[in-house]
């Protein structure tokens, strides 16, 4: 997720930059603001780590090499990694505050990178968000005019007193033309501004107006609680415009990134490991004011990948920490065919995914307003999981009493299950459609292979695998020292890299290990680098899997298992102890091989063999030595 998101951002800020808010951001001033620090010896640092819950301190920082690490949960990372996980920002979100805070100018650059240039309009985002912040304050002073009286009756209806409309800053634009362009004109913000903010719009006569009027307005939030846009509800009988209408792409807001009350929610959502998704922004604010609050909704668009990626983010959703994403939809057709929309996003989750529908097909706002408070959290606790919901609203379309509608039910649901993601439960859903269909488990149990057939090989666990060699233990002398070799990499590239890069990779035995080593090479290799957070997160960022990522955070910050600081010699025992495994290894299955071979009859291959026997045992008496007075 870390390592898509820099990549992502690559194409936007320079890299030179990002390294150098890496390099002039104290980790251990940032992560002091939260988290009590204490030392831990060697010069690092550890506390109580701030995403999950423990009585010892597991938490290590290592202001050295500026990255932390947390033993207990595998969390870890850099200084802009930190915030992105305890203040719930974005990969850019945290650059742009560290480099603030640093006192450091960003460049941006466009698609081409060979392209940098200063960012446009130094100041421009505060200057839009600064425009926002005022239109709110105008509009919330608007909704208390006699004019808004539509919008306070709005709001009543749906069970929304006035705390509550102060609460979620609801506001009112009103019947006049420019009211909001002049009065934010004369606070200063020009005529460009209020057009790229989308608050204002050119007229046909070319002079600027407002671009809402007569309407009930929501403040659209960041993550940071920035009001980047707003959402507006039509009110009259004789506007034409549409029910609701919202600010355009600008700078600032991206509606397929946005969700409606994630600054509000976003904290409940990381503590709980759960978010619930509703339609529209009176169902947030009946969400939250009945005691959901984790609930979030989009913006004008439909539920998408970019709003997975930071509701993931959130719920730090990953193979060790699966959270719950639950979708409410209205139980109309409509509400049916976004569910099963939301189905086919399933596999970009991590965690499980659910539906909660009303069973009077009402909306979260008109469950509050009919039933109050505990039926909203009733219906979020009655959820089910959404492969369920999907597979019966599929079956339901068909004749169960006749042979074809059986037929073709198992054949429209099958491709259902095969794309459950979790294999283990593949096999039961398979027994509940058969008993859904009444059918026996052997033709349905052929479709849903069938169906998928097209996944890559095992996937779908059909057929026995071959095992392939045992990897050594974790706590193998010779995983021990492999680990040690990546530690010294990574923590002391300068005086280890030389000799790191010199043995070849096919000296590890241990999958992650070699995983990490690959990665190590693929960064430039050990003795180009320079000791840091950037480093660090080059190999991380090489790395080609989730468990090789946080096996780099761990030896990043993990002592040396030596006294006092490494210095040459204990570089050079350390990789001839490394090598050493491997080629003793090779020696006994050398041995083995001149065993089963005869002498006579094959005279040159065991000649071969026997001086390849010496060679070897020649090198393992040099690494012998060289490994002498070792760990």
């Amino acid at each position: 997720m870390y390592a898509e998101e820099v990549a992502e951002m690559a194409g936007r800020i320079r890299d030179e930059d990002i390294a150098l808010v890496r390099e002039r951001s104290s980790i251990a001033d940032v992560i002091s603001e939260v988290v009590t620090l204490k030392s831990a010896g060697g010069g690092n640092l550890k506390g109580l780590c701030p995403f999950h819950d423990e009585k010892s301190p597991s938490f290590n920082v290592s202001p050295a090499r500026n990255v932390w690490y947390c033993f207990g949960c595998g969390a870890g990372g850099d200084a802009i990694k930190f915030l992105m996980d305890a203040e719930h920002l974005s990969f850019v979100e945290s650059v742009e505050r560290l480099a603030a805070r640093a006192g450091l100018q960003l460049r941006y650059v466009e698609d081409d990178r060979s392209a940098p240039r200063p960012r446009p309009q130094q100041g421009q985002r505060q200057r839009l968000v600064a425009a926002h912040a005022a239109a709110v304050e105008f509009y919330r002073a608007q909704l208390g005019t006699a004019g808004a009286r539509p919008a306070r009756e709005f709001l009543a209806q749906r069970g929304f007193d006035r705390a509550a409309a102060e609460r979620y800053g609801c506001g009112f634009a009103p019947d006049a033309w420019d009211l909001l362009t002049k009065h934010l004109r004369q606070q200063g913000f020009s005529h460009d501004e209020l057009v790229t903010a989308g608050l204002s719009r050119p007229s046909r006569s070319g002079t600027l107006i407002d671009r809402f009027r007569r309407r009930l307005l929501w403040p659209i939030r960041d993550l940071t609680g920035d009001v980047i846009g707003f959402g507006a509800r039509k009110l009259f009988a004789d506007d034409d415009g549409p029910k609701y209408l919202n600010t355009p792409e600008t700078p600032i807001y991206k509606k397929s990134h946005v969700l409606y009350g994630i600054d509000l929610a976003k904290r409940e959502i990381a503590k709980q490991g759960k978010v619930v998704v509703v339609e529209g922004y009176t169902d947030v604010m009946a969400c939250h004011l009945a005691g959901v609050s984790t609930a979030v909704a989009t913006c004008g668009t439909a539920f998408g990948a970019d709003h997975i990626s930071v509701l993931r983010r959130l719920l730090m959703d990953t193979d060790a920490v699966a959270g719950e994403i639950i979708f409410t939809f209205d139980g109309d057709a409509a509400g049916q065919k976004a569910a099963l929309r939301a189905f086919e996003d399933d596999q970009r989750f991590v965690g499980r995914t659910f539906i909660a529908v009303s069973p009077d097909s009402m909306d979260p706002c008109e469950l509050r307003l009919a039933k109050g408070d505990l039926a909203v959290r009733d219906l979020v606790a009655r959820r089910e999981p959404l492969v369920d919901f999907a597979l019966r609203h599929v079956i339901n379309r068909y004749d169960l009493d006749t042979v074809d509608g059986r037929v073709e039910a198992m054949r429209r649901a099958a491709p259902l299950v095969a794309k459950i993601k979790d294999r283990e439960k593949r096999p039961e859903y398979v027994r509940k459609l058969a008993g859904d269909l009444g059918m026996e488990i052997e033709p349905v149990q052929r479709a849903v292979l069938a169906a998928g057939s097209g996944q890559p090989a095992g996937a779908g666990g059909s057929g026995p695998t071959r095992p392939g060699p045992a990897a050594p233990s974790l706590d193998s002398p010779q995983s021990k020292v492999e680990r040690e070799a990546l530690k010294l990499a990574l923590q002391e590239p300068v005086l280890a890299g030389p000799m790191f890069d010199a043995v070849e990779a096919g000296e590890y035995r241990h999958p992650v290990h070699q995983v990490v080593r690959a990665a190590i090479a693929a960064a430039g290799g050990a003795a180009t680098a320079a000791a840091g957070a950037v480093w660090i997160e080059q190999v991380r960022d090489a790395c080609a899997d989730l468990a090789a990522q946080a096996l780099v955070g761990e030896l990043a910050v993990e002592p040396l298992r030596i006294d006092g600081e490494p210095d040459p010699r204990y570089v050079s025992i350390t990789m001839a102890r490394l090598q050493w495994g491997s080629v003793t290894g090779r020696i006994k299955d050398l041995k083995s091989k001149i065993q089963r071979i005869n002498p006579v009859s094959n005279k040159d291959e065991y000649f071969a063999l026997f001086g390849e026997l010496l060679s070897l045992e020649q090198h393992a008496r040099a690494l012998r030595e060289q490994a002498a007075g070792g760990l």
